[in-house]
């Protein structure tokens, strides 16, 4: 009898591919559409509906059965509320790596293992390999599509259980392939945000669930250069949207430069902005992270030279971990890293190797709770 693996299609030609591909291997391959948004869930904000549809399309072509599955209520529980009580205490989250550990890996995994499966997959570009009985998370081979990023958090029951289709092929390759077996959706965009939010304007959105609380925007030397609505609505090295433009202060060479955020002051609801993108107060050599989370299930060792990454759009920096205990871990760069983000997270890497990592706390300093 053949193997069972629920694939987890999205609508989009990686999910579709995947499923082709597993079905070709010989797989029994049964679709999962999830459907993890229901608040504002309409065409003008969310795709939803239209993914349904692609996903639908892509499962009639490749000959396999798709389910629908309701994942809104875990989803809100999981990720959306910890997003607001991110954004609340003043950090910047990124919701796509709760999602992946606590939906797609989480809630998924318990579905697919429910209904008989073996496996599940998704049209991640990543991949796994099996080491000595360990399940090591890749990068994906092709460099600017790696979304290992946002897997670290996975663990070794999750990554026993998991494939990653696509992960050791190329974009471009991708969508040749699906063409070539007739997949409608080999020219679909790639989806980008998070759904909830959609096109709308991120602040607009953010207001409804966090109303403003305006408060003064100051320079480090304390000077007041304009008024913000609330420290929720921004993010260190921003520099769009603070209403200030170069009209409050010049550099030392005299020319207005554009201001940056540099800092919050949450008790005290200041923002605190610098002139300059090189400003100093914009990079950092170290960072503190907690909320840890290693793939292997242990620490990585201290003082050998590792690579991390401190946002997904962000090339590899070399670096050291300094210091891990069950508090946090404190990491130093070899090169000052831009804009180091409380809520975003550090991951950590060994060449293609992901290790893990955490949520950062604060550009240096002493690690400890996120809350």
């Amino acid at each position: 009898m053949p193997r069972t693996v629920v694939v987890g299609m999205s609508g989009g030609v990686d999910s579709s591919l995947a499923a082709w591909l597993l079905k070709q291997q010989g797989w029994n391959v049964i679709g999962l559409f999830m459907k993890n948004w229901e608040d504002d869930d309409d065409e003008q904000y969310c795709s939803s509906r239209q993914d349904l549809v692609d996903a639908a399309a892509a499962a009639d072509v490749i000959g396999v059965d798709l389910q629908v599955v309701n994942f809104s209520a875990q989803y809100k529980e999981r990720v959306f509320a910890e997003f607001l009580r991110e954004y609340q205490a003043g950090r910047t989250p990124n919701p796509d790596v709760l999602c992946n550990s606590e939906i797609k890996f989480r809630a998924f995994l318990d579905h697919a293992l429910a209904l008989g499966a073996e496996r599940i997959a998704t049209g991640h570009y990543a991949q796994v390999r099996e080491v000595g009985g360990e399940f090591q998370l890749l990068k994906a081979e092709d460099g600017t599509k790696d979304q290992s990023y946002f897997l670290y958090r996975l663990g070794q029951a999750q990554l026993s259980k998991t494939l990653f289709p696509v992960g050791g092929l190329y974009k471009r390759d991708v969508r040749r392939m699906a063409r070539g077996i007739g997949l409608a959706n080999h020219g679909k965009k790639d989806s980008t945000g998070i759904c909830f939010i959609g096109e709308r304007r991120f602040r607009e959105f953010l207001a409804r669930y966090l109303p403003p609380q305006p408060g003064e925007i100051r320079s480090l030397e304390g000077a007041v250069v304009g008024r913000h609505d609330g420290l929720m609505y921004h993010t260190i090295g921003q520099r769009k949207g603070l209403g200030i433009g170069g009209i409050a202060g010049r550099d030392e060479a005299g020319e207005h430069e554009a201001w940056y955020v540099a800092g919050k002051d949450v008790a005290a609801n200041v923002l605190y902005v610098v002139q300059g993108h090189d400003h100093p107060a914009l990079l950092a050599e170290r960072l503190v992270a907690g909320d840890l989370s290693w793939v292997g299930g242990r620490e990585p060792h201290t003082h050998w030279v590792y690579t991390a990454r401190t946002r997904y759009r962000q090339p590899d920096a070399a670096c050291e971990v300094e210091r891990v205990d069950a508090a946090g871990c404190e990491i130093v760069f070899a090169e000052p890293q831009w804009a180091v983000t409380p809520g975003q997270s550090v991951v950590v890497y060994e060449s293609r190797v992901c290790l893990g990592g955490g949520v950062i706390a604060s550009p240096g300093g002493t690690a400890g709770a996120r809350h």
